[in-house]
């Protein structure tokens, strides 16, 4: 579909129940049109290195593995999948008959100020809430396939992948980074040359599994019982990784609100059920992996913002940038 399109099917489409006026919330790969009493995930017709959507054929087939692997950890809230048709110019979600436009992945709607990364804002967020999700992630990982065919080292090159957004990010004033990017890959390649036996004996034992991939605050309901979704389905690469790279975006994100103490305890309490740190070269393994993660932030913010829409949408999302550089830059010090 086109963002007309989609403009088109909020303004004047039907959908499969009453809904008022639905909501856009708008990521660089989706468009997710919300409802009165479900959510509505349309995929944007686009390619990148790490992504393949340019297909309707694609579309769909990553809708359908976006609700099985969801389902892995989350109860009753991914549903189907939902065909989207023009019938006689009108844009209809539902088996009709018609042109075939695209698919949707239906969700039922949840409480969005149960959204994790919410109640962190609101200071909502306690000790019991991370007992109970970092049991839930450990037991998790534990029952998850194992990966033992992986090439580890090209964490690498995913951590210079930064460097791609050098120049757009040096044509926008208020951005300090071109130091720190290179800075950060600099060590990052030296990081990953000094542990690389340390990274294959893990990958041997068994630390690399089939994960959820993109485990931060937006994408957890705490309900009060922890749902992690929107795992990443577009790309087994990127969710299969090591489980203290995983755990490592959680903690990573925890720290970005100010909430060292909830990350901390986090690791802790996950380690109990699921020991992956056990010696001082991992955790220091832990501190790269946070690294990297601000470092993946800090791209998709600056992808959307060069896709934004809006001056003010854009200044946010460097904004964003601008602080998970800090962020990272501050991990990758902590390594020397």
């Amino acid at each position: 579909m086109t963002k007309d399109q989609i403009n088109k099917l909020l303004g004047e489409g039907k959908f499969p129940e009453f809904t008022h006026q639905p909501e856009l919330i708008e990521t660089h790969i989706s468009w997710v049109i919300i409802g009165d009493q479900f959510v509505y995930k349309v995929k944007k017709p686009i390619q990148y290195s790490f992504l393949d959507f340019s297909s309707i054929e694609l579309r769909k087939h990553f809708c359908e593995r976006e609700i099985e692997l969801n389902k892995r950890l989350t109860e009753d809230i991914y549903i189907d999948v939902q065909p989207i048709y023009d019938r006689d110019g009108h844009l209809v979600i539902g088996d009709v008959e018609g042109k075939l436009l695209d698919h949707a992945v239906r969700m039922h709607k949840m409480d969005r100020e149960k959204q994790m990364d919410i109640l962190l804002s609101k200071n909502k967020v306690n000790e019991t809430d991370m007992g109970s999700l970092a049991t839930k992630i450990a037991r998790f990982h534990q029952d998850t396939r194992i990966i033992y065919e992986k090439d580890f080292m090209d964490l690498k090159e995913k951590f210079a992948d930064l460097g791609t957004e050098r120049e757009f990010l040096n044509n926008n004033p208020g951005i300090e980074n071109s130091g720190i990017i290179d800075q950060a890959i600099h060590r990052s390649n030296d990081f990953m040359m000094k542990n690389k036996e340390l990274l294959e004996e893990r990958c041997k034992t068994g630390y690399f599994r089939d994960c959820h991939g993109d485990l931060h605050s937006r994408n957890i309901f705490l309900l009060p019982s922890p749902q992690p979704f929107d795992c990443i389905e577009f790309n087994d690469d990127f969710r299969q990784i090591d489980v203290l790279n995983e755990v490592a975006f959680l903690c990573m994100d925890l720290d970005s609100f100010d909430r060292q103490d909830l990350s901390s305890l986090f690791i802790d309490l996950y380690n109990e059920k699921f020991p992956t740190v056990k010696t001082e070269d991992d955790k220091r393994l832990f501190i790269y992996y946070k690294g990297y993660r601000a470092n993946v932030r800090a791209k998709v913010n600056s992808l959307r913002a060069r896709s934004a829409l809006s001056q003010e949408s854009k200044q946010k999302s460097l904004y964003e940038v601008s602080r998970y550089l800090q962020l990272m830059n501050h991990y990758m010090d902590s390594l020397h």
